[in-house]
Formats: structure tokens, sequence, C-alpha cells
């Protein structure tokens, strides 16, 4: 069984791609990066997968983010700079 959940772009050539997929005769979610380019077109090593059997943890663990856990602190701090027009004070 092979089932597609979803793909995040990490680069122009690179996805991140989500599956529930059977290796080995065992059932797992596979989370791994996919290239697509003219030398190479497939998985890379890099990735993890989680078994079914683990699921449940994997599942309490993610769900235990919070939207706030994981504002971008970059963003963030952008937001607090001073407007250009401020003056900056001399040092």
């Amino acid at each position: 069984m092979e089932k597609e959940i979803g793909k995040i772009q990490k680069r122009d050539d690179t996805d991140i791609l989500i599956r529930i997929d059977d290796f080995a005769d065992k059932r797992g979610l596979t989370i791994r990066e996919f290239v697509t380019s003219d030398r190479y077109t497939g998985f890379t090593k890099a990735g993890v997968r989680i078994l079914a059997k683990d699921w449940p943890k994997f599942k309490e663990m993610i769900n235990s983010i919070s939207d706030a856990d994981m504002k971008d602190v970059a963003v963030e701090e952008q937001k607090t700079l001073p407007e250009e027009s401020e003056e900056m004070p001399d040092y």
C-alpha cells in the first residue's frame, strides 16, 4: 500500500514527501526528500520512517506543539525593528 499524504517544497528541485507505505511488510509513515533533476529523480537518503506501532506516540508528540511554539522568530524580530524614519542611537 502506498498513499501520498502531501508534500512541501524545500527547494526548486526538492520536495519533502509524506506518505503511508509498506516496507519489509511493515506499515509506516515515511517523511523523505524527493529530488527531481536531470541527473536523478527519486527519494534521497534524507528522511525518517515512523512505524505504525509508533504512530500513536508520534501523533501525541506532534499534537503537543502549539502554534505559538512554531512562531518564526526571525519574522517576529523583523516586526520589532525600528522604522527607517526612526533615529538610531549612536554607540
